[in-house]
């Protein structure tokens, strides 16, 4: 799920979608509006799915999807090598997350609870 805002709007912090990955803002810096043209907006983000920088440069009045992201908690069902099969705690939907760390995965026990986030269908733990 995701909301419509102006880039003028936003701060800091905050979440934005940039090409269909939600990203979590690191810096905004506004240049001043010129003689024929409005105030341009560069927001320097992190897509928080991936990991990967991005940058983007519009006006401040246009308007841009900010994702809704939720932080949830989940219950540890089976381990079985890297993959490990969660229950969320509020819906009881059941979902396997591929965990690349070994050392997070060392620590997993069974019935143990994790937060993970959750945005535009994806996963994340959230450690």
């Amino acid at each position: 799920m995701k909301e419509q805002t102006e880039v003028g709007k936003l701060k800091e912090g905050r979440y934005v979608v940039v090409d269909d990955e939600p990203c979590k803002i690191q810096s905004i810096s506004i240049s001043k509006p010129g003689k024929h043209g409005a105030a341009k907006s560069r927001l320097d983000v992190v897509g928080l799915f991936d990991g990967q920088k991005r940058s983007v440069v519009s006006p401040t009045s246009a308007t841009v999807y900010a994702p809704i992201v939720e932080r949830k908690t989940g219950q540890i069902l089976t381990i079985a090598g890297n993959v490990v099969t969660f229950m969320d705690m509020k819906d009881f939907n059941n979902f396997e997350l591929v965990i690349e760390d070994e050392h997070i995965l060392e620590t997993f026990q069974p019935a143990q609870e994790v937060p993970y986030i959750e945005s535009l269908g994806k996963r994340k733990l959230d450690l």
